[in-house]
């Protein structure tokens, strides 16, 4: 379940206690970071963390007790700015993790400033969200300088929703911006000026997800989102990322979210209430 849950523009954070079972994060826009606090996961130890790109899925094994972790999402746009600021990198870049996936247990650095945000997260003392902009800020400048490799790509850039091909950005934004209503594969590949054909293989082959299970994850980030930020009933917030039965809206977050949306936004009411 999520104990507390943190969601701004551009990152969000969630402090995470996991029960005993296995845990399948689906394919996801953002830049993921999952750090084990406490650990009673097979092969992780406390400490270490997993770092995931854009469109790829975290699985682990389930654990023999319960565990706690802080899972950061970090959009694109958020380390292109960054990168673009420090002038090391400039767009048209493909920027990614070095080692995705991979437990990293040595690097002190990343788990003192995860752990400062799970500290501020958890204590809401004054000052904390300002406190967690300024840490999450820090941490993408060190992503960017220890666990990112930027390669100049004429193929792949990174765009506000994610690392794609230019041939699919139009599609990308235009599932973006479309995301509450269904779109027909043919509408989705008309905007990349693409046969369904040729943009499903293609869609598939740059991102690792089909093009409708693409537009799933954006509708569960932007519901997420209205949880979190409105107080729309929730089969209103199902409504609005595209699924008119607050039953199947319900059942599809709770695939991807491990949560039912109630309780989501119970635990985001309690960032934003009060403290």
């Amino acid at each position: 379940m999520i104990s507390r849950i943190l969601i701004e523009s551009d990152f969000s954070i969630e402090r995470r206690v996991l029960a005993r079972h296995s845990i399948e994060a689906p394919s996801q826009p953002d830049f993921l970071i999952v750090h084990f606090i406490e650990s009673r996961i097979p092969n992780i130890p406390s400490g270490a963390s997993l770092l995931a790109n854009p469109n790829q899925a975290v699985r682990f094994a389930p654990g023999r007790g319960h565990s706690q972790l802080l899972v950061v999402r970090l959009a694109p746009a958020l380390l292109v700015e960054t990168a673009s600021r420090l002038r090391a990198y400039r767009t048209g870049l493909n920027l990614l993790f070095r080692a995705p996936l991979t437990p990293l247990t040595g690097d002190a650095k990343l788990r003192a400033t995860l752990e400062e945000i799970a500290s501020e997260l958890e204590g809401g003392d004054a000052g904390w969200r300002e406190l967690i902009r300024s840490l999450v800020n820090q941490l993408a400048v060190y992503l960017l300088r220890a666990h990112i490799n930027a390669q100049r790509s004429d193929e792949i850039e990174l765009s506000r929703v994610g690392i794609v091909d230019r041939r699919l950005r139009r599609a990308i934004e235009f599932m973006s911006d479309n995301c509450g209503r269904e779109l027909s594969l043919a509408e989705i590949a008309g905007a990349a000026y693409l046969s369904e054909f040729h943009f499903a293989r293609l869609f598939k082959k740059i991102t690792g997800a089909t093009p409708h299970a693409y537009l799933a994850s954006l509708r569960i980030e932007r519901a997420r989102r209205l949880l979190a930020e409105s107080d729309l009933p929730i089969a209103e917030v199902g409504a609005e990322v595209g699924y008119a039965s607050q039953s199947h809206f319900t059942k599809i977050f709770r695939e991807a979210t491990g949560m039912t949306p109630k309780a989501f936004r119970d635990a985001a009411v309690k960032q934003y209430g009060g403290r």
